[in-house]
């Protein structure tokens, strides 16, 4: 937005092209987790190169940093067995569900939970390829046509819940305990 930015970058979202413009301002930090799944996919290489590469801050204090939400988080966030542990701990419930890493494995999940399931690769915080499936024969196209599926990229099998609402809260806290809220969504989608 030209309203509230000094420079608007038009450049494709990748590491190489992140680091450029890095390069260029060297500002003191960067936040990864606006702006949908393609900065969060970004935000481990990033970090990897950050950390192996070390960019100075034009301001002398230090080096670029990633700011808000670590790209460590990011993954327990998206990681699915890593998340409902966390939930586990924090006592937080969660839909029936199970991770597939097979045709068969998301069959036998989709069969325990009783349909209809809803079904998404796992590392996709964005709901990208997500789908409600009603029977069988819907769950094996999905896994045949929608993603690929495999023990790196498992599907995310969950009980669907009919009437349900799924809000998403964007907010940044600092060190303080202090905390803005960005935006507050209501999916419109099937959840």
């Amino acid at each position: 937005d030209y309203d509230t930015s000094d420079r608007l970058y038009f450049e494709p979202l990748t590491v190489e092209d992140v680091v450029n413009v890095l390069e260029a301002e060297r500002p003191e930090g960067i936040i990864v987790q606006f702006g949908g799944q393609t900065p969060l996919k970004l935000a481990k290489p990033l970090q990897k190169y950050l950390e192996e590469n070390p960019i100075p801050a034009a301001s002398g204090r230090g080096n670029v940093k990633i700011w808000g939400t670590s790209p460590d988080s990011i993954d327990a966030a998206e990681d699915r067995e890593q998340f409902e542990a966390l939930l586990k701990e924090l006592n937080i419930d969660q839909p029936a569900g199970g991770i597939a890493r097979s045709e068969g494995e998301a069959i036998e999940a989709a069969n325990k939970l009783g349909y209809p399931v809803m079904v998404r690769p796992s590392y996709v915080l964005g709901g990208r390829a997500m789908e409600v499936v009603y029977n069988e024969k819907s769950l094996v196209k999905y896994i045949n046509t929608a993603v690929a599926v495999d023990p790196e990229q498992p599907v995310l099998v969950d009980k669907y819940l009919s009437g349900a609402t799924e809000l998403d809260v964007d907010a940044l806290a600092d060190k303080d305990g202090n905390v803005v809220i960005g935006g507050i969504m209501e999916h419109i989608e099937e959840a």
